[in-house]
């Protein structure tokens, strides 16, 4: 039994934010109730780096497990009263659509809350749902390029350099998932429900807290100086560095011992907190022209016998066959209806009384609409005329 067993979720989100938060509340026990139109979200039709799968795309599969599909037409007035009649008694109620559209389809705060005061509703939008850039497309590359953070990293002249993952995209799942649960525990405390506003500018924005102060107290501009550099406000060395077969990671490991470790007398005279920032660029200089004597291996084990923060540089390949990764299982492997053996990552969280788990793999098309229909008290002949109307959609 999940810690959030017995509460019912309705998702009517799609793409990344809002299917990951919605998901992390199934991993938790919820019944997450992922309403869809009848051809199937938008995610499931738009895979990832070209991974298909043979009905579930992988992106749509790492989203959307612990969920039943309720394939719906929206614009019908029978397939608005379906979702309402769920939603009166539903604990959240998640929707990321564009400005405009969840009033127009019967799904805002006021339609859903009026029948269900206690519901808590969680609002997703790019930028707010007001103000001058409430109708710009909330994509994650966008946010990631006006949050700042592309100029935390790199060397002054090279462009701009995003994130290797969704960051924003990320990042404003677990906003609206910590969102949820607040609210819920408020609502547990006072019989109150309530509206979650998240916006992805403001969680990009919010997860600069160290970044951001810096310049806003400090008054310390962001300084991309000539050689690469891993974070503008951390001091060298700090980034990736090239050795004799590959790449190593340094974490502004200590100036006097890593002068010792790596034999570089010059630095050994360097204010690692002073110097480190004033003159990162020589640093970083010295210390690239010294890693590639030695191998990956041979670096990692002298960081380890002197202390020093440093890591191997990983590719997935190396990142799924890792010993810790695997000690801590941290991809969870079951077996999905037409997908065969799947493997996704897991869980970010481990609850010793009631762990996350995965109940069921990221549904078909409708693979629940009769399910959740009966449930409803619709008889299986009403069902039946709805899925010949185009109402719904069954998987079968």
């Amino acid at each position: 039994m999940g810690v959030l067993d017995g509460y019912r979720v309705i998702d009517l989100s799609i793409a990344m934010a809002g299917p990951l938060a919605a998901m992390r509340l199934g991993d938790l026990g919820a019944d997450v109730v992922k309403v869809e139109p009848v051809t199937g979200e938008w995610q499931r039709h738009a895979p990832a780096g070209g991974a298909t799968g043979n009905r579930v795309n992988a992106s749509f599969l790492s989203l959307n497990r612990n969920k039943r599909s309720l394939a719906v037409n929206l614009k019908s007035d029978e397939g608005r009263d379906i979702v309402h009649k769920l939603a009166a008694s539903a604990d959240v109620f998640l929707q990321n659509y564009r400005p405009g559209v969840a009033e127009r389809l019967g799904m805002d705060y006021d339609t859903i809350s009026a029948l269900s005061p206690r519901i808590v509703y969680v609002s997703m939008s790019g930028y707010g749902e007001s103000g001058p850039y409430m109708s710009r497309p909330g994509q994650d590359l966008l946010l990631q390029a006006m949050s700042g953070a592309m100029l935390s990293t790199g060397r002054d002249g090279d462009p701009p350099a995003p994130a290797g993952t969704y960051a924003i995209d990320a990042i404003t799942a677990y906003s609206a998932f910590e969102g949820a649960l607040a609210a819920l525990l408020h609502r547990e405390r006072t019989g109150e429900g309530q509206r979650v506003s998240v916006n992805m500018l403001d969680a990009a924005i919010a997860v600069q807290m160290q970044e951001l102060s810096i310049f806003t107290v400090g008054g310390v501009p962001q300084r991309r100086g000539r050689e690469p550099h891993g974070h503008t406000y951390i001091r060298a060395p700090y980034g990736v560095f090239a050795t004799k077969d590959g790449h190593i990671a340094l974490g502004m490991p200590r100036l006097d011992a890593l002068a010792v470790a790596f034999d570089l007398p010059e630095l050994a005279g360097m204010d690692g907190d002073a110097d480190g920032h004033t003159r990162r660029d020589e640093i970083t200089a010295i210390v690239a022209r010294r890693l590639p004597e030695r191998t990956t291996a041979e670096w990692l084990e002298i960081c380890a016998r002197h202390d020093l923060w440093a890591g191997p540089v990983y590719g997935y390949a190396d990142l799924v066959a890792d010993p810790q990764v695997r000690h801590n299982g941290s991809f969870v492997t079951y077996d999905h209806r037409s997908e065969g053996t799947v493997t996704t990552p897991g869980f970010p969280y481990g609850l010793s009384a009631a762990p996350p788990a995965v109940r069921m793999g990221a549904p078909l098309v409708g693979e629940h609409t009769r399910e959740l229909l009966e449930e409803l008290g619709y008889p299986a002949e009403r069902t039946a005329e709805l899925v010949a109307e185009g109402v719904l959609a069954c998987e079968d």
